[in-house]
């Protein structure tokens, strides 16, 4: 099977189209190495405000790198041609906070009033932990990151409140300092660490049942890691119940065309 990092040297452009075409429907961590991905909410108009509002008060999860004109299925900003209908390998589609559908698109969901949000994602920066001899273990398995649902309350706005999630990688108790400085370069993408071990402090009972993705082994000597994550307003969703939300599947990200090193902070 063709693993997610085989793409790794491939073009933003092109991975959308294979996504397009309907040729890649996983995980995308490791693909178009150095290049931002994003995670994705579309709500109606009468609801985007309050989910402006959320990520600015919560910015660690939800941080905000394009949004959509009402009706328009263009992100102008981090990918000027590209469609958020159809440029992601998987999505969900919500009502009255359950999920109904996970399609491979949501052209059939599309209506004029939605507003699409690209939200920063935590696969930007695992090239630089890469590059600082950091191995991502889900990658080396081919497998999602594991993601938790914790008892850290977001600030609420308007409808939506809800719990952080967070994602998970294993790192070398060596390696853990290096990694938060590394990530702490990255505000725009989730940036430092929440949660450094410890995941019971956070309301994580059983590391090895991951609430979205897949579970990764923690080896001796290494310590899990926490990092806020893109699917906290899943959560928000699942807690407000809106009639009518679509958000990306978990893992399976908007491909940008900016560089990681454009949102670094040095």
């Amino acid at each position: 099977m063709t693993k997610m990092s085989d793409y790794a040297a491939w073009s933003p452009s092109d991975v959308r189209q294979m996504i397009r075409e309907g040729r890649w429907d996983r995980p995308t961590s490791g693909m178009c190495a150095g290049h931002v991905q994003g995670n994705l909410v579309i709500l109606p108009k009468d609801l985007a405000y309050d989910f402006l509002v959320f990520a600015q008060r919560n910015p660690k999860p939800c941080p905000i790198l394009d949004v959509t004109e009402p009706g328009d299925p263009e992100p102008k900003l981090i990918a000027p041609g590209a469609n958020i209908t159809t440029d992601l390998p998987r999505y969900r589609v919500w009502k009255n906070g359950e999920c109904i559908d996970e399609p491979t698109d949501v052209i059939k969901y599309w209506r004029d009033g939605l507003v699409g949000f690209l939200l920063g994602c935590s696969f930007s920066f695992e090239g630089a932990l890469i590059q600082s001899n950091i191995a991502m273990r889900h990658i080396d398995l081919d497998r999602n990151v594991p993601m938790y649902i914790t008892n850290i309350h977001c600030r609420p706005a308007g409808r939506l409140s809800g719990p952080m999630v967070v994602s998970m990688r294993p790192i070398s108790a060596a390696r853990v300092s290096k990694a938060v400085l590394r990530t702490g370069c990255y505000p725009a993408v989730h940036g430092a660490p929440v949660h450094i071990g410890e995941p019971d402090a956070i309301g994580i009972k059983d590391i090895s049942r991951p609430d979205f993705g897949d579970a990764v082994p923690i080896n001796p000597g290494e310590i899990p890691v926490f990092w806020a994550c893109g699917v906290t307003p899943q959560a928000a969703i699942m807690a407000a119940k809106p009639d009518f939300a679509i958000t990306h599947a978990p893992g399976c990200m908007f491909v940008a065309d900016p560089l990681d090193i454009d949102y670094a902070v040095f």
